[in-house]
């Protein structure tokens, strides 16, 4: 055997040690190259003090540069990543690359409760198996910049936290030095996964469900139908106005079955779109905003050849709640959208983000993420037994949440026939202005009931009285008033031992009729005792927390807005609905009605919760009670009483 030279050994030792470097991607520090599963890392970059400089350091704005970092080092495919950043020094999020806020939050945006980033336009992360180790297509950068506030150097103003939000992992405590932190979250083995037989991810279940379709594809535009759909039973939208982002440059040519507010393409001249399409006749675009506003069309443009001709469309956007009106549970309307460079081929299809829609007098929702889907399909338009399917289809899960204290838009006051006063709403119910003249903490006064009747600002004189007559006492500074457009009177009317009743009137202090209303209630005990509604059309839902939905009787679906009293000078007069409730208590175990069980718990109008008072009327000591027959002539005359009224 030949021996080697000195200097063939070194070149062979060098040809190895280049063979081990190839094996090891300098690109991954040893931490990611030791997980096997989702590995994530946050490292702070730099801050510059923000003006105003002041001496407190806790006060003290800083710009703050920083990059998260979500790599797939694992065997499975990670679809539609989210995940979790812990902040917690008062941090207002200003820019995030390659991401999204998940409560679909416009920025800048306050995050110092820590928030939820999900990934676009790279909503799904490949395996390196996949992908030859294609880091593109197995990571996403985030570039996160925004402000925070306090520690002052040489400390740094890192998050709590950095974690995984998606189904099935679990992630341990994280590593952290200095400037920075990971953490490798692993498949839960205990999670079950669920065997999906779609190519994309399943679709979900909420309260209000938007599909976005493409139905047709070019090179440089595409033409999508939206579909707004009502899943709540309870939900409800009237006049809605939809908003979204459009996030690479896109602008909307045209539109059928809806329209944008603004009708401007300045944006597009003066912009980038007005650089590539020079020679584009801009006069015939329909929207040029970033974030532009869309409305549904009135009713009457259903059959216009232009914008109108399209199933679902066009009914001054009112969206009803199925166990109301399933066939009108849903609106539909199509766009055409011009895309910008680099999106300039057939496959380039990206949805807008950052989805928003709200009502007249409506539940407020909070849309997700628009998330892929497996491509919808929809009927032959020509009339075949036969079905056309989407090009791409996205979803967007829009979820209705509880109002916050003093932000609803409609309140309730109590009254009970055991008790000379009613509670009225509480203070601020609807907000309040900061420059109003009034306590806007101090409890409501109790009021005779008829003073319900008049509005707030002519009630000062009759709560008063009211309060030197029973000896209440009266704050220093008054309470302010309710500033409900909508305001709910439960009157529990009387109560005897094979049941009870109870009368609701609904009170429209704003200057928007209400057409086809309707309420639902909720009650801790006695819901399922609902017997009958004597002027309103009643139903138990029986599968829903035994609410009771009440809308109105033909010519009775109209709760009209506020008007002027009969002569100058007078107070003015609400719209006004009114029904008696009869209940019975055959199968209810343990309920006393005097201690509050015939309030409900819950109360929406068009599926807006409703502020409920605090406290509840106390009975004085006296219980009353009354023969069947009695109590059967008090119900037939106040229903008389309320056929005077109509007429």
């Amino acid at each position: 055997m030949k021996m080697f030279s000195k200097s063939m050994i070194f070149y062979i030792l060098l040809f190895s040690v280049n063979i081990k470097a190839q094996d090891y991607d300098g690109k991954l520090p040893p931490a990611e190259n030791n997980c096997n599963g989702i590995f994530l890392s946050y490292v702070f970059i730099s801050r510059t003090k923000e003006l105003p400089h002041v001496k407190n350091a806790t006060a003290q704005a800083w710009a703050f540069k920083a990059t998260a970092t979500v790599l797939n080092a694992g065997i499975y495919e990670l679809k539609n990543w989210k995940i979790f950043i812990g902040f917690q020094n008062r941090e207002l999020l200003v820019s995030a690359s390659n991401a999204v806020l998940l409560s679909g939050d416009d920025l800048p945006a306050p995050v110092g409760n820590g928030t939820y980033l999900a990934g676009y336009p790279q909503t799904d992360l490949k395996t390196s198996i996949d992908t030859a180790g294609d880091v593109k297509k197995i990571q996403a950068e985030i570039e996160l910049t925004g402000t925070q506030f306090g520690i002052k150097p040489p400390g740094y103003p890192m998050p709590k936290t950095i974690k995984l939000f998606n189904d099935g992992y679990k992630c341990p405590a994280v590593k952290r030095k200095a400037t920075k932190m990971h953490v490798c979250c692993l498949k839960d083995p205990k999670f079950k996964v669920k065997n999906f037989t779609t190519k994309f991810f399943p679709r979900q279940n909420g309260d209000l469900l938007i599909s976005y379709d493409v139905m047709q594809a070019y090179t440089t535009n595409y033409q999508a139908q939206v579909t707004i759909q009502n899943s709540n039973p309870l939900g409800r939208l009237d006049q809605w106005n939809l908003t979204w982002e459009w996030m690479r440059g896109e602008f909307i040519y045209s539109m059928r079955g809806a329209y944008t507010r603004k009708k401007d393409y300045s944006n597009c001249v003066y912009g980038a779109a007005g650089q590539y399409y020079k020679d584009f006749d801009f006069s015939k675009v329909l929207n040029c905003e970033k974030k532009p506003t869309i409305a549904d069309l009135p009713r009457e443009r259903a059959q216009d050849k232009d914008v109108g001709m399209l199933p679902f469309c066009c009914r001054n956007g009112s969206i009803m709640p199925t166990v109301m009106d399933a066939t009108n549970s849903k609106s539909v309307f199509q766009l055409q959208v011009y895309k910008l460079p680099p999106d300039l081929n057939l496959t380039a299809l990206y949805p807008p983000e950052r989805w928003k829609i709200v009502g007249l007098l409506n539940p407020d929702y909070k849309c997700g993420q628009a998330l892929r889907v497996d491509d919808a399909q929809f009927l032959d338009p020509t009339g075949l037994h036969a079905t056309v399917t989407a090009i791409a289809s996205w979803q967007i899960v829009c979820n209705i949440t509880k109002p916050k204290d003093k932000a609803n838009r409609c309140c309730v006051s109590y009254s009970a026939y055991y008790n000379d006063s009613a509670i009225p709403c509480n203070t601020c119910a609807c907000g309040c202005d900061n420059s109003a003249k009034c306590s806007q903490h101090a409890p409501g006064l109790l009021l005779p009931p008829e003073a319900l009747l008049v509005p707030f600002a002519n009630r000062r004189e009759k709560s008063l009285y009211w309060a030197k007559l029973k000896h209440y006492r009266v704050p220093k500074q008054l309470p302010c008033g309710d500033n409900c457009g909508v305001t709910i009177n439960w009157h529990i009317d009387s109560n005897y031992k094979s049941g009870w009743t109870a009368r609701i009137t609904l009170f429209n202090w704003g200057a928007v009729n209400f057409v086809d209303w309707f309420v639902g209630i909720q009650f801790k005990k006695t819901g399922s005792g609902f017997a009958q509604a004597f002027s309103f059309n009643g139903t138990l839902l029986r599968n829903i927390n035994d609410t009771i939905f009440l809308k109105g009787l033909p010519g009775l679906n109209y709760l009209m807005a506020e008007v002027d009293g009969r002569k100058p000078g007078d107070p003015r007069v609400p719209g006004k609905q009114q029904s008696v409730l009869r209940f019975n208590k055959k199968h209810l175990k343990g309920i006393d009605i005097l201690k509050g069980d015939g309030f409900p718990t819950k109360l929406l109008f068009n599926g807006e919760e409703c502020a409920l008072p605090t406290h509840l009327l106390a009975a004085d000591g006296r219980k009353w009670h009354a023969k069947s027959w009695v109590i059967a002539m008090i119900t037939l005359l106040t229903f008389l009483l309320m056929l005077k009224d109509l007429q």
